[in-house]
């Protein structure tokens, strides 16, 4: 049976938060269908790109947390919204929030991301080193979550910037702080409806939406933005960062070839993905895979990072190629969970590798590789620290 009686070697275990990559090496070709025990139940971890790519899809696993036995939902409705929905309510949220993602309205946003980063570029001074995760990366998601949110000057104080920051970085699970959160989007949201400014930003949009959204789905909505806006693209920045310096031929080749960007993105995303798993699922009735069978409520984990490693679908898998082409990579999801915050991160990670790389010159890690933090997340992959000098 390939499940939680075969076990990986205790090398592999203990380095997983590091470098996952070995151990999901191991997963494809071990236990491709692996079940563990948790706290909160059966999880099945899924490794292979044929397997993740066809179950992301498929409408016998639910996006519900409700369907898993014994599950007790939190006083707040911070979680009503459409990575948590199946259709046909997944269908009626999607299609109003995709209203408020224009292209046009995303393509505005470009002119705000160059300036807030060549902002940040001027304040790094490599002589004393520089931490990119602290000094760029979050700053400038944060900043840019703030300009989609359309956080107004009386709101903007800083117990509010305080209170948004600790939520995209949180330290700690707090029961406090998600009522102070969901008090203060209920008033930005409230603001959004009183005002008379004809405010342009996502949030707006979003309240505007004919045939619109719940109070609860739009703090929801509201709070996704927070998350999905921030994690996803400081991942993607840390994470390529890291790989660019690590391979000094490609990062030559993309600062020497501008049209090389969009398929440099690809790359980056499918290398190391800033999302690790693909966000919750559990079986609604019996999934057959590998000679087992996935019960109904038993929760499984489709590894984002492990199918886009595998072999079988990309040739030398652990070499980062930035002209990769085809590039099929699951690191934005498949099918109706399609990340809806997709061109935004590309556009962002675009503009945020081509200044670094313009502005900063050659740089090197300030640790070795292996010493460098991350971050201790099951869904997400990103590191907490990236210090740098001049090189």
């Amino acid at each position: 049976m390939l499940d939680e009686a075969l076990i990986a070697p205790q090398w592999l275990l203990t380095r997983r938060r590091r470098d996952p990559y070995p151990y999901f090496s191991w997963l494809r070709t071990h236990a491709p269908l692996r079940r563990e025990s948790t706290r909160a139940g059966t999880v099945w971890l899924v490794s292979r790109y044929d397997d993740v790519r066809t179950l992301i899809t498929d409408p016998r696993l639910s996006k519900q947390p409700e369907r898993v036995p014994g599950y007790v939902a939190g006083p707040l409705g911070l979680n009503q919204h459409l990575v948590h929905a199946d259709p046909p309510e997944h269908t009626r949220l999607r299609s109003l929030v995709n209203a408020a993602f224009l292209p046009r309205r995303i393509a505005g946003l470009e002119p705000f991301i160059t300036q807030t980063a060549s902002r940040l570029i001027d304040r790094i001074d490599l002589d004393a080193g520089a931490d990119l995760i602290a000094d760029f990366a979050i700053p400038l998601t944060f900043t840019l979550i703030c300009r989609i949110l359309g956080v107004p000057e009386h709101l903007n104080t800083p117990e509010a910037r305080a209170l948004l920051a600790a939520t995209v970085t949180p330290t700690e699970v707090s029961a406090e702080r998600d009522q102070r959160l969901h008090a203060y989007l209920t008033e930005l949201i409230d603001h959004k409806r009183r005002s008379k400014a004809g405010d342009d930003d996502l949030l707006a949009a979003l309240v505007g939406v004919d045939g619109g959204l719940s109070e609860e789905e739009l703090v929801s909505t509201a709070y996704l933005l927070l998350l999905v806006g921030h994690d996803t693209t400081v991942g993607l920045i840390g994470n390529g960062m890291l790989a660019l310096i690590r391979h000094p031929d490609q990062l030559h080749r993309l600062r020497t070839e501008e049209a090389l960007m969009p398929s440099a993105i690809d790359e980056l995303m499918r290398y190391d993905s800033p999302v690790r798993d693909a966000t919750f699922r559990v079986a609604r009735e019996p999934i057959e895979l590998h000679g087992c069978v996935i019960q109904p409520g038993e929760i499984v984990s489709l590894l984002i990072g492990s199918a886009n490693r595998d072999g079988r679908k990309f040739p030398e898998p652990d070499r980062l190629d930035l002209g990769r082409t085809p590039n099929d990579h699951l690191a934005f999801g498949r099918g109706p969970h399609f990340c809806i915050g997709a061109a935004l991160v590309r556009m962002e990670g675009a503009i945020a590798f081509r200044m670094l790389l313009e502005r900063l010159g050659d740089v090197r890690l300030a640790l070795r590789a292996s010493q460098l933090p991350w971050r201790p997340s099951r869904v997400m992959r990103s590191l907490e620290q990236l210090p740098v000098v001049r090189g």
